[in-house]
């Protein structure tokens, strides 16, 4: 059998233990789980738990009522129903929640949960502002939970053996590192529906939340809500936390030392407010640079691989797929290059023909689905140890791809210290860590 074939077998023979074990657990083993928005990505994550027998979706929370009774429905329990969360959080009979609603409510929850007693899963982006993630780290510090961000690429066995090679040396010296979003959403895009009255405004206002109060708009509401500011940080912080946080974990850094970007409206004319066409592009300890490029076409990224992710090492380069990763070598030559003059050819020529590889490819296989992440979770609201990406984990990713819109609204070079969370060289830029909520809400 070949290794990358026992590699895979192994995987698999992983998952269906855990799976096979969970589902013989008693009634008494299960983590019982309270769930705060259930959109589109609340019910997949729903989905993942679901999984497993060691848990209970003991109560559920919602603005829409059609989504509460399709969560019950697949729960095959009889949770109890909430439209206000803090009511959730009331619940004796919650162990532990589940927060998947739109990034500018995550903080307020968050906080709000770890203060109750729960434990958190909360969905990436972990905050819409610097101040906030560092809020949520120090309140789950303080009150001792559990906690786990819902990028769950870190609980993917065949990436954690990708993470596992760069670290080790494998490819070389890191100098590049890179993350695509590619996606053409011209010519409609979202659309230019009117801003009008809301069909019930007590959801409106609930939806709202700590974000300014503005005329409804369908297009600011579910789902769409990620082409808004004030309610989120696009698809830099949508998709780009996800690059961001596996990027950052095979180059062992905390935080960028700069940032800079450009991008806007560059192909699609619709209401939103985030770029089609960005570039962003951190400076960290290495040195190694890190590009986010979102791009509005349907051809494959710029590489001939068509991935996600690349590392460039000096030994070989890295591409990372949503299933697979492959190390395509690097060829390095015996001699230093040549000075090139029109007598001496030859030394050029055979300054080329001395290349050779350095490494020999490697490639695995493997799945990155929620459900390890859900299974990591619940093993460690059990064991109380640290899960596979905490709350300061998810911070640091988040943060940086926060500082990228920062970049772009300032349109400046920012130099950035990670440890005070604010900009060295432009004041000015600082102002856009953390935004005045609107009143009665206050971040704790």
């Amino acid at each position: 059998m070949r290794e990358t074939s026992r590699r895979e077998f192994a995987r698999g023979a992983s998952l269906a233990t855990a799976l096979s074990y969970s589902r013989i657990l008693g009634a008494n083993d299960r983590v019982r789980l309270g769930y705060i928005g259930l959109g589109n990505r609340g019910d997949q994550v729903h989905e993942a738990f679901l999984e497993y027998a060691d848990q209970q979706t003991a109560a559920v929370c919602d603005l829409r009522e059609d989504y509460m009774e399709l969560a019950a429905k697949k729960s095959r329990a009889a949770p109890r129903k909430y439209k206000d969360y803090r009511k959730l959080l009331e619940d004796k009979e919650v162990d532990a929640v589940v927060i998947a609603t739109p990034d500018h409510w995550h903080a307020l929850m968050f906080i709000d949960a770890c203060q109750a007693g729960k434990d958190v899963y909360v969905e990436k982006p972990l905050s819409l502002t610097v101040v906030e993630g560092r809020r949520m780290v120090e309140a789950a510090e303080r009150t001792k939970r559990v906690t786990q961000v819902g990028i769950h690429r870190r609980s993917a066995p065949f990436l954690r053996e990708a993470v596992e090679l760069v670290r080790s040396g494998g490819i070389g010296r890191v100098t590049v590192a890179k993350g695509y979003h590619i996606l053409n959403e011209w010519p409609l895009g979202i659309g230019n529906p009117p801003d009008e009255p809301p069909p019930d405004e007590w959801e409106w206002e609930q939806w709202l939340g700590p974000a300014p109060k503005v005329p409804y708009n369908k297009n600011r509401t579910y789902y769409r809500f990620r082409w808004f500011y004030h309610y989120s940080g696009g698809q830099l912080t949508n998709f780009g936390v996800h690059y961001m946080d596996m990027l950052r974990w095979c180059l062992g850094q905390d935080a960028p030392r700069a940032v800079t970007a450009l991008g806007g409206k560059y192909a699609v004319r619709d209401n939103r407010e985030i770029p089609d066409t960005l570039e962003v592009l951190w400076e960290f300890p290495g040195p190694t640079l890190m590009v986010f490029t979102q791009y509005n076409c349907n051809a494959a990224p710029g590489n001939a691989q068509g991935s996600e992710m690349e590392l460039r090492g000096t030994q070989g380069t890295l591409y990372i797929h949503g299933n697979r990763w492959e190390v395509v070598p690097e060829s390095q030559a015996a001699v230093e290059v040549p000075a090139r003059t029109p007598l001496d050819r030859a030394r050029e020529r055979a300054w080329g023909a001395s290349r050779k590889p350095v490494m020999e490819g490697r490639s695995a296989k493997g799945s990155a689905d929620t459900r390890f992440h859900a299974r990591n979770f619940l093993d460690c609201v059990k064991s109380r140890a640290r899960t596979n990406c905490d709350v300061l984990t998810g911070h640091l990713s988040t943060a940086a791809t926060l500082i990228g819109n920062i970049a772009l609204k300032t349109r400046g070079y920012l130099e950035w210290d990670g440890k005070a969370e604010r900009f060295t060289n432009n004041e000015a830029a600082n102002r856009y860590l953390h935004y005045r909520y609107r009143a009665p809400y206050k971040l704790a």
